[in-house]
């Protein structure tokens, strides 16, 4: 019998609070209809190649093929064949915590590779790969943060991304955290009013680079100043960006974390995903997860170990740095074989292509009598425009046109209803942009 924790008092609680006696009646009147297989008018006799085609055709009636310049945190980049080809072998495709490294020198050095290009693309010294995604791996950095501190007061810029903030919310609702959310400018972070609410009760300052607005900010003097209340400086960042960008760790962050889906993990309706954290070496024994180190054999051969585990399975459960961290080994080798796959050269001209898009495309868009800029132009592929109207109401509009037209800031922001988050990757096409600047237009 499988434990559930609602009681039987619970379970009748909940039916009276929506009008039900049992489960029978529950589903009777959530009148759920579950279709007959007449339905889908499959004669008897047909063959399983009959059948699968049959199916492929009904399933086609609902895919709409979309061009699509959404973003905030999420993007659409073209994923080399071979990454799906040599993250699916199954040597890797099957692999688990390598617990015995005798046995696991594959899958260790994979992880020591992934930190080590993951480390040269954030700046930073140490990194690990034990997160599920960008939003968990926040969350991990701010306690990273109370325990380095022992203070229990968070600063936080609305710039940061909402999704982000929602779980911060979350997973701190019962720990006695003071979480302060500072609210965002036009374009930037609010850093005076960030500043101001830094205290010698501050364990850190969290913001995001570039910003979930799209714009690129300094932060070296920033840094500087929260440093010196002794409280530490947190990043969320976008990592293909960083091809461009100065790295977080020349702009003196201490903790930097990140959304890895863009290293070559597909969309996948919201996962699995990858969450990158990278520190100091001052933080290394404070951060949660596993850490891949390389070492010696006994005859002198290179080996690769785990160096630290901080998991509750490894060590004292009282002394484990979290216990929501997991193995994400195949998602961050998805990122390595994409990383590898594309080079330092590679990197850089698919940052410059989305720069360089949506540069296009932002010029394309504002030449539209209605449209206004919101911001300056300090962007990297994501910027903000100002509609006449309800931006919800124009991405509708703009779905049965074929795109899928940007994210309504309206959704998280109340006061930014008319504003649209458009993101543009290399996968976009100069055409497909004109094509979403006519439809706009036609729309507006």
């Amino acid at each position: 019998m499988p434990y559930i924790a609602n009681t039987k008092e619970d379970q009748q609680a909940m039916f009276e609070t929506i009008a039900c006696t049992d489960f029978a009646d529950m589903w009777r009147k959530s009148q759920v209809v579950v279709p007959e297989p007449s339905l889908l008018n499959i004669p008897e006799g047909m063959s399983e190649f009959e059948v699968i085609s049959k199916l492929r055709k009904l399933a086609a009636k609902n895919a709409t093929e979309l061009h699509t310049f959404l973003g905030a945190g999420y993007y659409d980049h073209i994923i080399p064949a071979a990454v799906g080809e040599i993250s699916g072998r199954s040597e890797f495709y099957t692999a688990y915590t390598p617990y015995q490294p005798e046995a696991s020198q594959g899958t260790l050095q994979a992880i020591y590779e992934y930190q080590s290009m993951i480390c040269r693309l954030t700046g930073m010294p140490v990194s690990n790969a034990s997160l599920y995604d960008g939003g968990t791996a926040l969350f991990e950095a701010m306690m990273l943060a109370i325990r380095a501190t022992r203070r229990r007061q968070v600063v936080v810029s609305e710039a940061v991304s909402p999704i982000f903030r929602e779980m911060l919310n979350t997973y701190s609702s019962n720990l006695n955290i003071e979480l302060i959310q500072i609210p965002a400018g036009a374009d930037d972070s609010g850093k005076e009013e960030l500043l101001n609410a830094v205290s010698d009760k501050t364990a850190c300052v969290i913001v995001q680079y570039p910003n979930f607005f799209g714009t690129i900010e300094a932060w070296e003097e920033f840094n500087e100043q929260v440093h010196a209340e002794k409280a530490l400086s947190v990043c969320s960042t976008y990592p293909v960006s960083l091809a461009l960008l100065t790295p977080p760790g020349e702009l003196g962050f201490d903790i930097v974390t990140a959304e890895g889906q863009s290293l070559g993990n597909s969309l996948n309706f919201g996962g699995p995903y990858l969450g990158i954290m990278a520190v100091t070496t001052k933080l290394m024994r404070k951060m949660p997860g596993r850490v891949c180190g390389r070492t010696v054999d006994s005859e002198g051969k290179d080996g690769f170990v785990l160096t630290l585990q901080t998991r509750e399975q490894h060590i004292r459960r009282e002394s484990a740095m979290s216990n929501i961290c997991s193995n994400e080994s195949l998602c961050a080798l998805t990122a390595l074989v994409y990383m590898s796959c594309m080079g330092k050269q590679g990197l850089i001209q698919v940052a410059e292509l989305c720069a360089s898009k949506a540069a296009y495309a932002r010029e394309l868009l504002l030449a539209i009598d209605g449209v206004e800029a919101v911001g300056g132009e300090a962007f990297f592929n994501e910027f903000v425009i100002q509609l006449p109207c309800d931006a919800a109401e124009v991405v509708g509009k703009l779905i049965d046109k074929g795109f899928a037209a940007g994210f309504p800031l309206g959704r998280y922001y109340p006061d930014r209803k008319n504003q649209l988050l458009v993101a543009v990757t290399e996968k976009r096409t100069k055409e497909e942009i004109k094509a979403l600047a006519t439809a706009l237009e036609a729309v507006l």
